[in-house]
Parts: C-alpha cells; structure tokens; sequence
C-alpha cells in the first residue's frame, strides 16, 4: 500500500527532555491508523511535528499527495503544510463560538481561495463568484457531517458531540487528503461516540482521506483502526492490527491493563 504520510527516526527535544526518540510511523492511502499510549508519551507532539507547529531536532516527515508528488515538510509553517493537503482538529475545542455553523465552516474554506486582498476590496465579480463556491461547498460538507440544520445556529450553542463533528467539517473544508484527528471522541456520551465512529469511517470510505487519530477510548480504536501505533516515553514499542495490539504482552503493562478487554 502507497503511503501518503511517511515519519523517519523523528526526535524532537524540549531543553533537555526528549519528547520524542526516533520514531518511525507511515500511513496508507485509505488507511484509519491510531496512535495510542500514556498520557505523556508524545503523541500530540508528533501530530505538532507533523502539522509544523514544532520542527523536529532531527529526523524526515514526507507527504505523498494524490498526483504522486513526495514533499519533505518537517519544519514547513503551519499553513502551508494545510495548503499541501494536511488537516487536524484538536484535543481541546478550538471553534469560533460567536460565529455561525456554517461561517466557521468557511473559515476552513479560505486557504483555497485566490481571490486576495484587492479582490476582497473591488468585489469583482470573480471574488463574488468565488465566495458563493465558499458557501455552496460549506453547505455541502455540513450536509454530510450532519449539520445542515444548524447552518445559522452560533456555533456555541451547539451540543458537545455535535462542536466536534464540525470541528472536523471545519478540518475538511480545507479539502485535505490527510485528516489528523487529536482525542475527537473525549468527553462524548457513547450515542456521540457511535455517531462519531460511524463519521470516520465514512470520511475515509466516501471521501478516499486517509486518517490519523490520537485517542483514548479503546473501543473506538479497536473497532475501525486499520493499524495501531503504540507510544510510550516518546518511543514507539508496538505496531500491528487491532489482533495483534490487544494481545502485545508490551503493550498491556505499558497501557492497556492486564485486564483489558476491547
């Protein structure tokens, strides 16, 4: 399988605290692969890494995007790693409360448009007919994460469950290729956690995005990852399916409990 995210010997140093020890990670075209591990062990550090808000001490990330072209972006600002096809939500709601559903879905929209500054200023026909696309492609993805009905609510009103589902509408407005999500199920009741399971899955099998998820809840991670990744002290100590994760000797004194049962 083609992969579209490459990670080589990645470290990353905080003074003196490393992070991040030589981890290696890739993910395939298609793929749902979960990083997994203690709290501590790096794993939003290397989702930092990646998305170019830390630039690693040393090491290569590398993105395939879908015309084949491989880019080095380790070190790359934050957004132009979006502009090459990278999206994440985080662990910690980061949404525009005062502003509309769909206006904080066309946020995301805007690192695709061309239109500019003096176009924004003129309003020349081609930058209204730009921000009509805006709209119309924001509706079309709130269709899909199940918010159309709440295009005009603020997005503070919301339920929980549903400001993360358009967190990850926001992510997807960027029309990404390599969705990153960091904890998307935390503080979800299990009917939100179902109907999220339920959205990822659908994300990778109707849109072709690869996925890369952070989470704690095993459930989710054991019913619909295709490949688990296991950090612990900013070292990767085991990698395989979901089979071969839950019966990892390694893994379940590190993290999971001798008396787990996904």
């Amino acid at each position: 399988m083609d992969s579209v995210l490459t990670v080589e010997k990645l470290t990353m140093d905080f003074g003196g605290l490393r992070a991040l020890s030589t981890v290696d990670l890739r993910v395939g075209h298609g793929e749902i692969v979960a990083l997994i591990g203690p709290n501590g062990a790096g794993k939003t550090t290397l989702f930092n890494c990646i998305t170019g808000i830390h630039r690693p001490t040393r090491g290569g990330i590398s993105l395939a995007s879908p015309e084949g072209k491989i880019r080095r972006i380790e070190g790359v600002k934050i957004h132009r790693v979006t502009e090459m096809g990278i999206a994440r939500t985080f662990q910690n709601i980061r949404l525009f409360p005062d502003m509309t559903v769909l206006e904080n879905v066309m946020i995301g929209r805007h690192c695709r448009a061309t239109a500019g500054v003096l176009g924004a200023v003129l309003r020349d026909r081609r930058t209204r007919q730009e921000e009509e696309e805006i709209v119309e492609n924001s509706h079309a993805i709130l269709v899909k994460i199940g918010l159309a009905g709440q295009a005009d609510d603020l997005a503070k009103n919301l339920p929980y469950g549903a400001q993360r589902r358009l967190e990850i509408a926001r992510a997807l407005a960027t029309d990404p290729f390599l969705l990153l999500l960091d904890e998307p199920a935390a503080g979800m009741n299990p009917r939100e956690t179902d109907e999220l399971e339920a959205l990822i899955v659908r994300i990778r099998d109707e849109e072709g995005i690869s996925i890369l998820m952070i989470e704690h809840d095993m459930r989710i991670v054991m019913s619909i990852s295709d490949r688990i990744v296991v950090l612990d002290h900013g070292e990767k100590i085991a990698e395989g399916t979901a089979a071969r994760i839950r019966e990892n000797p390694v893994v379940i004194r590190a993290y999971l409990g001798e008396d787990f049962n996904a």
